[in-house]
């Protein structure tokens, strides 16, 4: 019998190769890859959410609105809208592929 691994990063970091380490999956983990994909599109985006509020932030609070602040806002912006079109579009992907497996179970 085999043992099934996952990786696993520490904290909420992005994956990077000293924040990822390989560990026996439990049980729970291997029946809910779907949530784990789904947590984890949620947790990149909190990321960039909080990226966004800090520069809006500076230009709000701190009266920092110089272009280069704003260009970045504008940036990180259009990253959020790119992450978040894909998580949708990945996620209602392999829903769907997981539906149409379980029809043909």
């Amino acid at each position: 019998m085999t043992t099934s691994s996952i990786y696993r990063t520490e904290g909420n970091e992005a994956p990077n190769a000293s924040n990822v380490t390989k560990q026996p999956a439990s049980q729970s983990e291997l029946n809910s890859w779907y949530s784990s994909m789904a947590r984890a599109w949620g947790s990149a985006l909190d990321e960039q959410a909080a990226k966004i509020t800090d520069l809006s932030d500076q230009i709000g609070d701190v009266g920092n609105d110089r272009p280069a602040v704003m260009v970045q806002l504008t940036a990180e912006s259009m990253r959020m809208q790119f992450m978040s079109n894909n998580s949708s579009t990945a996620n209602n992907s392999v829903g769907q592929a997981l539906e149409t497996l379980a029809r043909r179970q």
